[in-house]
Formats: structure tokens, sequence, C-alpha cells
């Protein structure tokens, strides 16, 4: 099939700087899915429906926020056979984020570090890409805080985003969890979660009678958390009234990495070096969270095992975007599929 000739093109996009190739690899799926190619590199779509936050998803296999920063590639990326697509995250005013070079491939792992810091460009255009894209699915929408927001205003900047993109997302995805904007990760523990979470509730509460629908919010977290931490969330989210988790997001641990090229960089960890880590908080939120509260697990998802692992874990469904780098668009169907015969023979 068509979807096997990524293993050719790889060694071509590896040769050059990560994100001049993402930004490469974007152009390309857009042009392959406006000529109707896409759908045959993907393969079929698998249909294998599951609810998760009150939402009908295709299957349970989605992308994570991250690779459409803008919401620029919708159309392109609803012919590759996700089940649902997350994009951003997104800030309320414009930044370039980090300065460049800001990603750096560790092949030896098949993992990357990237410290990109919330590059985008901004709610306004970040809406006006959505609504041109004509998308039909389950469509989460990742929201952040700008970098020169101080954090004890934090709430401000994801409030503002709260209300510009509800009307436009199946679900909203609040992330203090990135390691490449300074301090956010603070606001995962103790005080800072506590405002952050009923802030946004309150806000939340608001835009459902305004808008007459009560769109489901979910929380990113790391991978880093001790049990204390993970204690907390687990009480805090049903508490606040938030319908979902996703975990994880990268770390910021280099022990499986050590010595190799580029694992100094500073920035977040991702691909297969997180599975273990970040399926280790999906199991200890399985734990202690509600009976059926929905986890999305996210984090080294490289093959079909690996998405089937995240499951056994705890998770409901997961999210894939490091194993696209390395495996291409044949990874989502594959997951997908693992997926679904897995269910079959729960």
């Amino acid at each position: 099939m068509l979807m096997d000739l990524y293993p050719f093109a790889r060694p071509i996009l590896f040769a050059i700087d990560p994100e001049r190739a993402h930004e490469l690899t974007m152009g390309q799926i857009d042009r392959a899915a406006a000529c109707g190619a896409m759908r045959l590199v993907a393969g079929a779509p698998v249909s294998d429906p599951v609810q998760v936050m009150g939402l009908r998803f295709a299957n349970r296999v989605g992308l994570a926020a991250g690779l459409d920063k803008n919401g620029a590639h919708l159309a392109a990326l609803q012919t590759m056979g996700f089940g649902f697509i997350e994009v951003g995250t997104v800030t309320p005013r414009a930044q370039p984020g980090n300065p460049r070079p800001r990603m750096f491939r560790l092949p030896e792992r098949r993992a990357l570090i990237n410290r990109l810091g919330f590059n985008n460009e901004g709610v306004d255009a970040f809406l006006a890409n959505i609504a041109r894209s004509n998308y039909r699915g389950v469509l989460g929408l990742n929201i952040g805080k700008n970098a020169d927001t101080p954090i004890e205003r934090a709430l401000d900047d994801y409030r503002l985003c709260l209300q510009r993109v509800y009307p436009h997302a199946s679900y909203v995805t609040v992330n203090i969890s990135s390691p490449n904007t300074k301090n956010l990760r603070q606001l995962q523990g103790g005080d800072d979660l506590q405002r952050m979470l009923e802030g946004l509730a309150q806000t939340r509460e608001q835009l459902a009678v305004e808008h007459r629908r009560r769109v489901p919010m979910a929380l990113k977290i790391a991978p880093d958390l001790d049990d204390a931490q993970i204690d907390t969330l687990a009480q805090a989210l049903p508490r606040h009234g938030f319908d979902a988790v996703i975990a994880t997001n990268t770390t910021l641990s280099r022990e499986a990495v050590a010595g190799l090229p580029h694992a100094e960089e500073a920035g977040g960890l991702s691909g297969a070096p997180v599975l273990a880590a970040s399926n280790r908080v999906i199991a200890a939120l399985r734990a202690r969270l509600p009976a059926g509260y929905p986890i999305i697990g996210v984090g080294g998802v490289m093959s079909g095992a690996d998405a089937r692992a995240k499951i056994d874990a705890g998770a409901t469904v997961v999210q894939i975007y490091t194993g696209l780098v390395y495996r291409g668009p044949a990874l989502v169907r594959e997951c997908a599929v693992a997926l679904a015969r897995q269910a079959m023979r729960a």
C-alpha cells in the first residue's frame, strides 16, 4: 500500500532541520489531501466508535496537540483516519516561541526534544483557520498562556482563550504541563491548581448558559508527577467538574537517553522513552479516579502494541504525535486496528 512509502521518505526528512522538516511535511500533507492522495496513503479509516466525555469518537486513536498548533491543516489531517483531532496549544496573543533551533531528534531512542514554547499565531488566527477547514469530526482545542503573562495572572489568559474557543470546540484541553513556558508546571499542584480549576469551571458554567451547550474540559498533565501530586489531581478534577485528563505531556527526565547526541538540550522529551512514565501516571490515575472517568493516554505510542499497553494501563483512548515522525501515517491505522480488536475481545 502507499502508506508503506514513508520509510523511504524519512531519511530525506531526517537529513534536514526537524522544524523545517515538519513544515515541509505539513505542506505535503495539505497537497496530498487536496488531490485525494492522502486517503490512499493513510488507508481506509477504522470504524470503532466509542463514547468519551459524551462525545462520539469515530475510533480510539486521536492526534495529540502540537502537530498543528494553529489549526491550519485540519482539512488534510481529517483524511488520515484519526478518530478525533486536537490542535493548539493556542494563546490569547501571537508569540514566536523560543529561539531556534528548538527541536532535536534522538533517533537511537525514537525520540524528540522540543522547547518550542507555545509558538502560535494567536487565538484570532487560530479560530479563522478552524472556520475555513470545514472539519466535521470531534475537535479538541488546546489552550495555554502567553509567555509574558505573569504566572500569577495565568488564569486570565486561560479564561480568555476558553471564552474564545468555546463555541468552536467539541472539547477544550487546558495545558498546564508544558515544560517550555516558565513556571507553568507549578499550576499542577497546591493552591495554584485549585484556583485554576475552580476559575475555569466557573467560566465554563457561564459559557454553558450563554451558548446553551456544555463543552467538556480536559486537563493535560506531565509524566513527572509524584504520587502525592497524582492524588491531588485525581481528587480535584472530578470535584471541579473537569470531564477528562490527558496523560501525559513530555518529560524532563533524560535517564533513557543519557549520553546520546542532543540528550542535554533543554526542553521536553517525547517518543518511545516516555511510554513507561506515561503509563505509570495513567495506571495511578485509573486506581484513584472514579470508575469510567475518561483518561486520554498519550506519550510514547510507536506501534499498535504500545497503544494497547496504554489501554491496559487504564486509558480510555489514545493520542499520537512523535510516533508519526518515526512511523508516518501508517501508524494511525495500525493503532486503530489494534484497539478495535482489543475492544472486541474485552
